[in-house]
Formats: structure tokens, sequence, C-alpha cells
């Protein structure tokens, strides 16, 4: 559990301190100011343990609270009755913006493909972090099942065999669908929509599919089954996911626009909304996330479907956790969920980068053998393509469907490009229940068997 604030005094702090700790005026005044010496935005639960010795706890988060509230700015009201969240922008906040308009648009990707020299190579590398964000989403929401299954699961489109893997089906789903409807307005139909999408036929009695809640038996508790959040009424809440739908609707990134937000915090605001107002009995995390993937896609920010959140909010689920229930203790500060989603953009940004920067290496890298031991005049456009991201270590296993769908050819083409490369030597491949796959040999042994020749 974490520690709520205390009340703050009813009169100016710094009337306070003149009056009770004149002595102390200069120790406190290096608390007036939003973030603390390292950039941190500290809600009282950590920023207990930070203060000077000697300082109240009261008066310092008094002077703290007073800094704060000359900058935040208003975005929406949540809940019955309506509360007002508030925002600031701190640095963390700040570099994410940075980080996102620099790596992340459509332009970024176009110009990533180009630097590789073969579009079609790089979506395929990344067609498989799509599926990253699918499967750890569901991990987060407690799908027990390993990642090297699940991959399996999606790549070789077998059907799920318990509800753990029709949820990672479910959510690849939902990716899918935030994507092919990237150009339409939010709206009730669409979010229920995605949820049907996301949780049909898992368990539809539990989760009831495509349907707001009706009842308010409906809380979060936490491992130990503490209650965290209790929602707000399921009376009116169809009204206000509307009026949250009008106001993301709105475009406030326009330039002349006096009440501007990047899409990167719109977004991140909605995914908050959304958990915040839990709108179903079950699968609330899954659809504000995908739908935080909607409103980037929404904006040309295309390489956001590359970039799994979800990956780096699992290895921490206490944090993303405490982030919803920072706002919710200190007066809808959304500062808090604000910057730890945004932490969470910035290393999988981070890693999204390296992810590209180490295939462009290794293609550098490969193109070179590849033409020296003259093994590139035996291989067509596709082979090189599917032996690269084999080579990159991105797939383990290849099958026909797959190949077919990440180079959008025939079925024949594609088990010929598979069959192709056994005859060369450069894979292997053993029968699965009625399909082959396909696996590269490793590096030793295709120079064995090409020098073998």
């Amino acid at each position: 559990m974490i520690t709520r604030p205390p009340s703050r005094l009813k009169t100016s702090p710094f009337q306070y301190i003149a009056e009770n700790e004149p002595s102390k005026i200069d120790e406190y005044m290096s608390l007036f100011s939003p973030t603390d010496s390292k950039g941190r935005y500290l809600h009282f639960d950590e920023f207990k343990y930070r203060l000077p010795k000697g300082l109240d706890s009261s008066v310092s988060w008094s002077v703290l609270k007073m800094a704060r509230e000359r900058q935040l700015q208003d975005v929406f009201e949540v809940g019955d009755p309506k509360k007002l969240c508030k925002f600031y922008l701190s640095p963390t906040i700040q570099k994410a913006i940075s980080e996102t308009d620099r790596n992340t648009t459509n332009a970024s990707l176009e110009w990533m493909c180009s630097k590789v020299g073969e579009e079609k190579h790089l979506e395929y590398l990344l067609n498989d972090l799509v599926e990253d964000e699918a499967i750890s989403s569901s991990q987060l929401e407690g799908a027990a099942t390993t990642t090297k299954v699940a991959k399996d699961l999606l790549k070789r489109k077998r059907k799920p065999r318990s509800p753990d893997e029709k949820m990672i089906v479910g959510n690849f789903k939902m990716m899918k669908f935030a994507w092919e409807n990237r150009n339409e307005q939010l709206s009730i139909e669409l979010i229920l929509e995605l949820h049907k999408i996301g949780v049909d036929n898992i368990n539809n009695d539990n989760y009831t599919p495509g349907v707001f809640r009706k009842d308010d038996d409906v809380e979060v508790v936490d491992a130990e089954g503490n209650t965290v959040h209790t929602p707000p009424p399921a009376k009116g809440l169809t009204k206000r996911i509307k009026e949250l739908s009008k106001w993301i609707n709105i475009c406030h990134h326009d330039i002349d626009n006096r009440n501007y937000f990047h899409p990167l915090v719109k977004a991140i605001a909605l995914h908050f909304a959304i958990g915040y107002e839990h709108p179903f009995r079950d699968g609330n995390g899954r659809v504000a996330r995908a739908l935080f993937y909607w409103y980037m896609f929404k904006n040309d920010f295309a390489a956001f479907r590359y970039i799994a959140i979800s990956v780096l909010l699992k290895t921490a689920p206490i944090q993303y956790g405490k982030s919803y229930l920072y706002t919710e203790t200190d007066e809808m500060d959304l500062t808090y969920f604000l910057d730890y989603q945004c932490n969470i953009i910035i290393r999988a940004i981070s890693q999204f980068k390296e992810s590209y920067e180490k295939t462009l290496k290794e293609t550098e890298l490969f193109n070179k053998w590849l033409w020296e031991s003259g093994l590139y005049k035996k291989l067509n456009d596709k082979q090189q393509t599917v032996f690269q991201v084999a080579r990159g270590g991105v797939a383990q296993s290849f099958t026909a469907v797959n190949v077919k769908e990440n180079l959008g050819c025939a079925y024949n083409t594609a088990a010929n490009v598979l069959n192709g490369l056994v005859e060369l030597k450069l894979f292997t491949k053993q029968k699965h229940g009625r399909e082959w796959v396909y696996s590269i040999c490793s590096p030793k042994k295709i120079v064995e068997d090409w020098k073998a020749r």
C-alpha cells in the first residue's frame, strides 16, 4: 500500500514557516520546485524518504504543492462526481516527446527502410515486434504462457488451446484492429468493438464482450487482494466515455491551438482514463493499452506498431499500478502516470533503435559475406530476405504461411522460397503436425557445407 499525501496547510506554507520555523526558510525554499534536483516528479510516498532532516513533512509537501500548482495544466474530467485531471510538463515527458518526434513518425520508418536498402527485410524484422506487444500485454494481465510458446502460437496460426492462449490471440487481433481503424474517430462503437475482438470466447460470462458493465461490483485489487481502486459508478458511464471521446477527437496539436497537447500526452491520458473509468467487467487494461496505440497510429507515429510498451511494463507491474494510484491519491495529478509511461516509452524507443541498428549492421556484414562467397548469385530476392531475417535471430522458425504473409506472396511461392533454402543447405525442415517448419542452420554448418562443395 502507498502512503497518501498529508493534508496541506490551510495558510500559506511560507507564512507558517516565517512564523514557526524562520531559521529553516532556506531549506524549505529548496523544495519550491515541481521536481527534485534529479528532475523526478515525486509522490509523497517517495518524497517523504528524501526530505532533509529536521523538516516537517506536511509543511514540506505544502511547499512542493504550491510550486506545482503554478504550472499545472488542465486536461479533462473523469468519474462521477467529476474530477479534473491536470499535469505538469516534466523533463521526462519532454524527453519522451522529443524521442517520439525524432524516431517514430512515418517519415522515420521510410528513412530506416532506405538505410537498410530493402524495405521488405525491415518489415519482416519489425513484424516480430508487433507480436511482442500482444504477448506482453496478455502476460501483464496474468496470461501464464511463455513468450516462446506464444510466438509459436501466432506464427503458426494454430488454434488457441487455453484461455491464456485465447487472450494472446485476442490481443494480437486488437493491435491489428487499432492499426486498421487508425483513421476513424474515437466512439463508443469503436471501443466496444475493440473489446469484443480482444476478449470474445475467452470467458464470455466474466468478460461480457463488447458490453459496458452495468453494475458497481467491480474493484481493482493488488497482489495481496487489497482493493486499490473502486471505479466510478456504472450509471452515466456511456455519457462519460462519450465526453472523453469528444475531447480525444479534438485536434489539440495544431500550432494555433492555445490548449496545445502533444499526441503522446493525449494517448497516455486516454490510456489512463480508460483504466480509471474501468468501463468493462474485465479486459480494461488491454483495451486501454490498445487505444494508446490506436491514437499514436492515428497521428502518424507508425513506428509504434513495432514498439512494445508492455514488454517493459510487465517487468515492473507494481510500479505500473502505483502510477495510477499516485494520480488518484494526489488530486488527480496526471503527471505521475504520464511521467512513468514516458519513462517506459523512452526505453522502448531506445530498444527499437538498437534493434534497427543491429539489423543494419548485420545486413551489411551478411551482404559482404554473401557476395564474396558466391552464394549471393544463387539466392533470389525473397530467399535473401528470409535468410537475412533468420541470420539476425529475429525469427527462430518459419512456415510457408508466415513467409507468405510477411512477404506478401502466394503460398506456393513461399514454399518454394523455403525449400530452395533447404536445397542450398542453408535451412533444415521438420514436420510438425500437418505442416513443415523450417529453421536456419548454424553459421558453422553453413560455412562447412559451403566449403565441402
